[in-house]
This record gives structure tokens, C-alpha cells and sequence, in this order.
């Protein structure tokens, strides 16, 4: 990561209405990339993870409460991706490659997870959750696609 993507990233935490703590993931395994939603640990807190290679990629992650897990990785170019959380148990994964994607993940509530997968160029996709017990999983491969979820309980 360079310096200066390193600096703004920094730059828009501590900027944030609310704090992230981002943690040293390397060692959980539950993070591993895959299509299983998978499970959160016991409430701890936040954990945040932003992992980019390539050029003029933007990231935020916004997270207000407990046990939330969110992470993003891009992978190529002019990508932008945003997840905020706010509630309890909940998760949140972007993953892209490829170029010009753009992906949002709003969660509020509790026991929530919501995953978007682009691999390809210019696709969008977004999901907003609002309530309990809310499940949803965005593939993309290809170009120029673009989906919206919104789920409500």
C-alpha cells in the first residue's frame, strides 16, 4: 500500500463519527475468502480489515456497536467500496477485481451478514439491511452488471 493511500485511509478513521479499531486478522481463519457466510466470534467489539492492490482505489468502513466484522478487498483499479454498520453480531464482505466496480454494504439491526463478489469491470451492487436475522449473497462476473438488495424486518 502506498504511503499516501496508507495516510488518507488513516485520515478518514479518525475522521469518522465513529471509531474503527482495526485489528491484526492475519491469524483467524474464518476469514479466509469463500461463499460461507460463516458465523461471528463472541461480542468483542469491531474488527475491521481493508486489503487493496492497484491504483485510485477508495475504501471506507464505518462500524457503531458490538461484535461487527467487516472487511474489503479490491484488487485493480478505480474501485470503490463502503460498508457501515451499526447494531450488534452483524458482517459485512466486499470483494473486487478487475476495474471501475463500486460496492455498498449498509447493515442496521443484529444477527445480519451480507457479502457482494465482483470480478470484472464497471458492475455495481449494493445491499441495505435493516432488521434481525438477514441473510444476502451478491456474485458478479462479468462487465457493466448491476444489482440493488434491500431487505427489511
Amino acid at each position: 500500500m502506498k504511503t499516501s493511500t496508507a495516510a488518507l485511509l488513516c485520515l478518514l478513521l479518525l475522521c469518522s463519527s465513529a471509531g474503527v479499531r482495526a485489528d491484526d486478522l492475519m491469524d483467524n481463519d474464518d476469514l479466509a475468502p469463500a461463499a460461507d457466510l460463516g458465523e461471528l466470534p463472541p461480542p468483542v467489539g469491531q474488527h475491521a480489515l481493508i486489503d487493496q492492490n492497484g491504483q485510485a482505489n477508495v475504501a471506507l468502513l464505518q462500524q457503531n456497536g458490538q461484535s461487527l466484522l467487516g472487511t474489503i478487498v479490491q484488487s485493480g483499479s478505480n474501485q470503490e467500496a463502503y460498508i457501515l454498520q451499526q447494531g450488534s453480531d452483524l458482517m459485512a464482505m466486499i470483494t473486487q477485481q478487475g476495474s471501475g466496480n463500486a460496492a455498498s454494504i449498509t447493515q442496521n439491526g443484529s444477527h445480519n451478514r451480507a457479502q457482494i463478489s465482483q470480478n470484472g469491470n464497471n458492475n455495481d451492487a449494493s445491499i441495505d439491511q435493516a432488521g434481525t436475522g438477514l441473510s444476502s449473497a451478491v456474485t458478479q462476473s462479468g462487465n457493466g452488471m448491476s444489482v440493488s438488495v434491500k431487505q427489511y424486518r
